[in-house]
């Protein structure tokens, strides 16, 4: 009976902690639950998007000439980070930022290699493939993010 009892407890605690953060204890967003407040930052901001099986929004303004990068490269971009709201959180617009692409957000990881070095891609990205419900230095969890960003160097 006494193992009954904590058998049940377990599976209940468990169940609570479905779709839970283990180290945060914060409920992280679907993409499909952010995809209406992405479409629509698309729509009134002139982006005409493809959807990723992955649930990021993208559009291939230039799709460049150089070299593709893969998640060993380390590259260098030009970029402007908003929040849905179209808050500007980070930007790099004079000076590229170069850093090893392994090292970025999932939704980066992913949207970036769509485009080879000179190309330029505009991204929405689910919360999911970003800071998830943590969020991070002024980000809100479950933000969805844009990022317009020009793929300028693939080492």
């Amino acid at each position: 009976m006494r193992k009954s009892i904590f058998a049940f407890i377990g599976m209940v605690l468990l169940c609570l902690s479905c779709g839970k953060t283990a180290d945060t204890g914060c409920t992280p967003a679907t993409p499909a639950s952010e995809k209406t407040a992405m479409i629509a930052y698309c729509t009134a901001n002139g982006i005409t998007y493809t959807e990723h099986p992955t649930g990021i929004l993208y559009e291939i303004v230039t799709p460049g000439t150089g070299a593709n990068p893969t998640i060993s490269s380390t590259v260098s971009c030009l970029y402007t980070g908003r929040l849905l709201n179209n808050t500007i959180f980070d930007q790099a617009t004079s000076n590229p930022a170069t850093f090893p692409l392994a090292n970025v957000i999932e939704g980066w990881k992913i949207g970036i290699p769509l485009i080879k070095a000179g190309g330029r891609i505009k991204m929405v990205i689910p919360s999911a493939l970003a800071y998830s419900c943590v969020g991070t230095n002024g980000i809100a969890g479950n933000s969805p993010l844009f990022f317009d960003v020009t793929l300028v160097q693939v080492r």
